[in-house]
């Protein structure tokens, strides 16, 4: 694993500093080994954790000629099956590692060559002798990729703070970027808060020559892809087989290796295939939340009796230095994350970093199979849209009355009350609310120039008519909420401590599958993930199967009432909102003031707020003066 960045140089001069202060943004990333290398028109930087071949390997990988250099960040699992066969076409390889094959391949079969690779990357290729870079991303996204244009020329990055680093790129935030952040709690690709950067969607590819750029898919998604009407028993023996090959592949590594276990069905699944897989004994690795009520604890120590794993466990609670760590955030996660499950991830990354280099995990299940709760809201709220919008705000003013409200994590009141503030909104937008972000009333009274968030068309551009509610926004999730929030928040957290996190979940194939699968094998009555747990009867002990999805964030609502109360008191000033230009103060005093005294649970939303004001004040970022013109956004050949 490891990060990259780079730039080009042809209308705009730079200092002699400028890449290794890039290289050193990216530290954290690849703190075994750092690289510079300028040809021409074009120089890249690459840091590198080492994973594969630990002699060899070291970036930016350059060919022998000297005219073609590579920076890679990622895993490719089948490289070893490209590497035979392109030394039968006559390549010779100098080292072992997954990037030598990467460059070779390019050089073989050029930009075709990204939809034989099984894994996890991002990647730059220069080639001086025809002035053009290509940058690339896996399909799902589980790398990060950015870039800037100026002019004619183009800087890009693992992160955000590597492009902040080059001096021609302005710290302005994009005000409709904003908006949407606020809306669905993260920022949707290819957009960023910064205005002018943005994010290589995934699956697509960027190329670069001559001052001229082009953004292109290299890989369509398999959203609408055609149900495979298999029955269920040959529809669990192909998955058996697909997360047997998949996980072997994953455990490839020359350095100490463990699994992330949450006792939930996903990370289970994991831990089961790994184990079948290797001999030895699994290192796993957990987050509590000791005496409450949403703890894990019970599961995941069931988990790691059966499997006989040396487990490891962090207790996250008030007593562990909360605000440090949020602070670090700012720093870390390039934009703010306004999911709260950031906070567990960042402790659970810095315990593993301990013991081992890298981690497999269970993401991508639930955007997969139909395992948020969401989908089964979306699906109900159908006839509940009938309901007048008078009959609503009675319920609403009924809740308010009989059900107080809880310092739980996501308690009954908090429940119900979104759910039938849900059912008034077009079923688009409904689905990104359920998540827990703004409603539009409360966005439009903190930060009065909000002019509509633009929910239905993300949707709409996605191109997904025709297909049933349950498929309709598991393709949402898997080209948004994935890539932009949980792979996003994955990445960042582990990276911040040096650890490389694979999913193995993600694998393609495993991913076509569930594209072609009808959805009662998905979502059946209330039974959600119901393939998996179908597969899994008889593996997993009955608990692990029966038990509902607890999701692995922080009771935001009691926490800001707690110890997270003077950080938060201290970071959402009037002052510090009015500074902003964009935020009401008042609006944002009185919101904080309604949860703390309990007449509201508002603790997601306050998160989210909490995190973009460190991230502003952190990175100096401003606001794009009313009347500047902004660049142009590429027109993307395809939804990403």
């Amino acid at each position: 694993m490891c990060g990259i960045a780079g730039f080009t140089s042809v209308g705009q001069v730079v200092d002699e500093g400028t890449a290794h202060r890039i290289t050193g943004a990216l530290y954290h990333r690849g703190p075994d080994q750092q690289g510079v290398f300028e040809s021409g028109t074009a120089t890249l930087c690459a840091v590198r954790l080492k994973i594969i071949d630990l002699e060899g390997g070291d970036q930016p990988f350059v060919t022998e000629d000297g005219d073609t250099a590579i920076a890679f960040n990622g895993e490719i699992y089948n490289h070893r099956q490209i590497r035979k066969e392109l030394e039968s076409l006559g390549h010779r390889f100098r080292s072992h590692c997954d990037t030598e094959t990467a460059l070779r391949a390019f050089l073989q079969w050029d930009t075709a060559c990204f939809a034989r690779f099984r894994g996890m990357f991002a990647l730059a290729i220069w080639s001086k002798s025809r002035n053009r870079l290509v940058l690339a991303r896996d399909r799902m996204g589980i790398k990060p990729l950015y870039y800037y244009r100026s002019g004619a020329d183009i800087c890009f990055g693992s992160e955000l703070k590597a492009i902040l680093e080059h001096p021609h790129v302005p710290r302005r935030l994009d005000l409709e970027a904003l908006d949407t952040y606020l809306a669905v709690n993260y920022v949707p690709g290819p957009a960023t808060l910064i205005d002018g950067i943005r994010k290589v969607p995934p699956g697509h590819l960027l190329e670069w020559r001559n001052g001229q750029l082009s953004v292109e898919p290299w890989h369509k998604p398999a959203a609408g892809a055609p149900a495979r009407h298999h029955s269920l028993e040959s529809a669990k023996e192909e998955l058996d087989g697909l997360l047997r090959e998949s996980i072997r592949e994953h455990l490839v590594s020359d350095v100490p290796l463990g699994v992330w276990a949450s006792g939930g069905l996903d990370s289970s699944t994991i831990l089961h295939y790994a184990a079948t897989e290797t001999s030895g004994r699994l290192k796993t690795f957990s987050v509590s939340f000791a005496g409450r009520s949403f703890d894990e604890s019970a599961y995941f120590r069931e988990i790691a009796r059966v499997y006989g794993t040396d487990h490891h466990e962090f207790d996250l609670s008030p007593k562990v230095d909360l605000a440090g760590a949020i602070e670090d955030f700012a720093w870390f996660s390039d934009e703010p994350s306004a999911d709260a499950g950031a906070l567990p991830v960042w402790f659970l990354s810095r315990m593993t970093r301990r013991h081992v280099t890298v981690a497999l995990s269970g993401e991508g299940a639930d955007e997969l199979f139909g395992g948020y709760v969401t989908y089964l809201a979306d699906r109900l709220a159908r006839p509940f849209r009938l309901v007048p919008a008078p009959v609503r705000r009675l319920m609403l003013a009924a809740l308010d009355c009989c059900l107080p409200v809880s310092d739980e994590k996501i308690g009954l009141e908090y429940k119900l009350k979104r759910w039938i503030e849900g059912t008034g909104l077009h079923p688009d937008e409904a689905h990104f609310f359920w998540n827990g972000a703004f409603s539009n009333e409360q966005r439009r009274r903190i930060h009065p120039g909000a002019n509509g968030n633009g929910l239905r068309a993300l949707v709409d551009r996605l191109g997904l008519s025709g297909l049933n509610t349950v498929e309709r926004y598991l393709a949402v999730d898997r080209n948004y909420y994935l890539p932009d929030d949980i792979l996003y928040k994955t990445d960042r957290m582990s990276m911040a401590h040096s650890i490389e996190v694979r999913p193995p979940f993600l694998d393609p194939r495993i991913v076509d599958f569930a594209a072609a699968l009808p959805s009662r094998m998905k979502i059946r009555g209330r039974r959600q993930k119901f393939i998996l747990r179908e597969l899994m009867r008889g593996k997993l002990p009955p608990a692990v199967l029966a038990r509902k999805k607890t999701g692995f964030d922080i009771p935001a609502h009691d926490w800001f009432r707690g110890p997270l109360r003077p950080l938060l008191l201290d970071t959402l000033t009037p002052h510090a909102a009015a500074a902003t230009g964009i935020f009401d103060g008042r609006a944002i005093r009185a919101l904080v003031r309604a949860h703390i005294e309990r007449r509201v649970n508002v603790g997601y939303q306050l998160w989210g707020l909490l995190t973009l004001f460190l991230w502003m004040k952190r990175w100096k970022v401003e606001p794009a003066p009313d009347g500047v013109a902004r660049p142009a956004a590429l027109q993307l050949s395809s939804a990403p």
